[in-house]
């Protein structure tokens, strides 16, 4: 019942009384039947002849290896042939005085092997002629598709974001809730434009701890250094929120605020953004080489 019975944290029978009620009709219904065979049983044995009583009673004597269906089982089973009969199945061979039998052998050992030899041809058949994915194979596939599950449900679940899974973003909704959490969370250390008080000037190129959405969103989640930085918001932010005011953090880049505090840190450069060829530098060359 337990299995079939979706109850949570508790016992089935405890969140559903019915259940209950139904488990003692049936333990009911089984003494009831127990008791009518046990009834039967004592009316039919009072029944049987002197002889089929007697025959009764031993093959009830009788251990379990003993009993006349054990024994049937096993003949089935082995095809073993009586102690008795071993002299016509002796052999010609002799091996230092020991000699052997010609028993047949068990029908479950040939049975089985006659469903190896089958799994064995359609085994050959469905991997190596018609080119069936193996289990790396299947692996491999399942791993792919699990990864694209994950990606697909890290898009849906905000909560489970992360510094490897966050994305800026751009929209004014979004842009909007990023300056309302800013404004309630961290103004009162860099001032309401970001011009940095007690904390650092966001709206410059420089920064502590690296600049970007995913730098960024590690060191709000996180916090500060240790002993000066802020303070860590992941307990009081989520991650969803955490990511919108990262983001119209970054947006505020460059607005020149009134008095801004002097810059803090180096000048961060994100690495996995393109380079453009148009705007690189050609390497100085040397004029002073002689001509050859």
């Amino acid at each position: 019942m337990e299995y079939f019975v979706d109850s949570g944290d508790k016992p089935a029978f405890v969140k559903y009384p019915m259940i209950s009620v139904f488990l003692l009709a049936f333990l009911f219904i089984l003494i009831a039947i127990e008791i009518t065979l046990s009834a039967v049983n004592r009316v039919l044995y009072q029944l049987l002849t002197p002889e089929e009583k007697a025959k009764k009673e031993y093959e009830e004597s009788l251990s379990f290896k003993e009993s006349t269906w054990f024994k049937e089982l096993m003949q089935k089973l082995t095809k073993t042939s009586p102690i008795e009969k071993e002299g016509e199945l002796l052999m010609d061979h002799d091996y230092d005085g020991i000699k052997e039998l010609d028993n047949n052998l068990p029908p479950w050992w040939v049975y089985l092997f006659y469903i190896c030899i089958i799994f064995g041809v359609i085994y050959v058949v469905r991997y190596d002629v018609l080119g069936a994915d193996n289990q790396e194979m299947e692996l491999k596939k399942e791993m792919a598709q699990a990864k694209i599950d994950v990606e697909e449900y890290m898009k849906t679940a905000p909560d489970l974001m992360d510094e490897k899974t966050v994305v800026l973003l751009t929209d004014e909704p979004s842009l909007a809730a990023g300056k309302e959490i800013f404004t309630t969370n961290c103004a009162a250390c860099h001032r309401a434009d970001a011009g940095g008080q007690i904390g650092p000037n966001l709206t410059d190129d420089r920064w502590i701890l690296g600049g970007g959405i995913k730098n960024l969103f590690h060191t709000i989640t996180n916090g500060g250094r240790d002993g000066k930085g802020m303070i860590s918001w992941k307990g009081t932010l989520k991650p969803k929120e955490i990511q919108k005011v990262a983001s119209y953090i970054l947006s505020l880049q460059g607005s020149n605020p009134k008095d801004p505090k002097e810059a803090e840190g180096e000048v961060w450069v994100d690495e996995s953004a393109p380079i453009n060829d148009a705007t690189a530098v050609a390497p100085k060359t040397d004029t002073t080489q002689v001509k050859k």
